[in-house]
């Protein structure tokens, strides 16, 4: 004798439906791609941070054109800032140097530091002149070294591990959901014992039921 299947709801049936597991991949997808994308961007921009191969001495004058949208920074090679430096720039509009925060820039023999971050109101071309006391060595760079890309490490790593999360608890709370689904529907069809016959209790002066289940005439008495 075969043992008696369990009814099955069909897949379809069930709530929430299956298109939230192809939802949960998908966000999983687009934040991991999104970091990625971030941790390239981040780590090419800060090979080129500084333009090492334009550097110039105390007393010497650079001329380099700058936009307003583009933040750029004086960086000065193997020596803190310190109050005995000083830089100007002239150009159209105020132009003026302001803090650059603390952030280095490290190459294979030279070491980096930000001196003066650069504002300007205009584009246009502009002069920077920088002086010390004792031998220095400047360039022009933009705001970011490797502090700034170690933050933007922090956010390419954190976004895929944020989508796999998110993935992983959108793929259980639907799993968890429509196995109650099921359960609820399989409650409702078929219920408790629903499946069965109902079994009648003989009525008066009927004869007792044997172990067969078939019913036999009462014998009478003379």
């Amino acid at each position: 004798m075969q043992p008696f299947a369990p009814p099955r709801i069909p897949a379809n049936e069930l709530r929430p439906g299956r298109h939230w597991y192809a939802t949960a991949a998908a966000i999983a997808v687009v934040l991991i791609v999104l970091g990625v994308f971030i941790g390239v961007y981040r780590f090419t921009n800060v090979i080129g941070a500084v333009d090492t191969d334009h550097q110039f001495a105390n007393g010497d004058t650079v001329s380099l054109r700058l936009e307003p949208e583009r933040e750029k920074t004086i960086w000065i090679k193997d020596r803190g800032p310190s109050a005995a430096q000083e830089c100007s720039i002239t150009g159209p509009g105020d132009p003026g140097l302001g803090d650059a925060g603390i952030d280095v820039f490290l190459t294979r023999d030279e070491t980096w530091n930000p001196l003066y971050a650069i504002d300007v109101q205009r584009a246009g071309n502009y002069e920077v002149t920088c002086s010390s006391q004792g031998p220095s060595r400047y360039a022009i760079g933009d705001s970011g070294g490797f502090v700034g890309f170690v933050g933007g490490l922090i956010l390419a790593t954190a976004l895929p591990v944020l989508g796999i999360g998110i993935c992983a608890v959108i793929v259980l709370v639907t799993a968890v959901r429509r196995r109650g689904h099921g359960k609820r529907l399989l409650a409702e069809r078929h219920g408790s014992g629903g499946g069965h016959p109902a079994q009648h209790s003989p009525g008066p002066g009927a004869g007792p039921v044997p172990a067969d289940g078939e019913r036999r005439p009462a014998l009478r008495r003379s």
